[in-house]
């Protein structure tokens, strides 16, 4: 017998629900100025010193919300079971997670854009974006409940990747766990 849903919960639900929604139509939509900052800088030898720091750093900001995102509304609860059908918390687990995917995708394809600025940063980055576009529809599928441990594990192989490409270009990407109104588009 299924349980009562207080109005409080579902209320959590369908406000969280909104927030995926105006997530996924404003993701394709550029970004934030982050993201659109960096396409002013050049991927050519000939770009500035100022133009090559700015850029790791952007690119460390956009891929540690990434990493953080991940670990946070992703992998963390994806290893302590709250994926697993019968779980209590189930349902916002993965609508957090969906969430979280969508917000990943949108800055690693943010981190790709700014590591352009930079030519050791983008060697180290370029061979990453087929990984990068893999995650594209992950976000989805986690909403939907149809995750696996290769879904988990293909957001962490990827989020390690960027670390490893960045470490090598010597832009350090730490994790940084994103608010509630970043993760939401807000």
């Amino acid at each position: 017998m299924p349980r009562p849903v207080s109005r409080s919960v579902s209320r959590g639900v369908v406000a969280l629900l909104l927030a995926c929604a105006l997530l996924l139509t404003t993701a394709g939509c550029g970004g934030d100025d982050v993201q659109n900052a960096s396409s002013a800088a050049t991927p050519t030898g000939t770009a500035t010193f100022e133009q090559q720091k700015l850029a790791k750093t952007r690119f460390v900001a956009n891929a540690g919300l990434a990493a953080g995102a991940t670990y946070q509304w992703i992998v963390k609860p994806y290893r302590a079971g709250r994926f697993k059908k019968g779980a209590d918390g189930r349902t916002l687990a993965l609508v957090k997670a969906g969430l979280a995917g969508a917000f990943t995708y949108n800055r690693l394809k943010a981190a790709t854009n700014n590591a352009k600025g930079d030519p050791l940063l983008s060697k180290a980055v370029a061979p990453l974006t087929a990984g990068i576009e893999s995650l594209k529809e992950l976000g989805t599928k986690l909403r939907k409940g149809e995750v696996a441990d290769a879904d988990v594990g293909a957001f962490e192989n990827v989020i390690n990747s960027v670390k490893d490409a960045g470490r090598s270009a010597g832009a350090e990407v730490v994790e940084k766990v994103p608010s509630a109104s970043q993760l939401s588009g807000g």
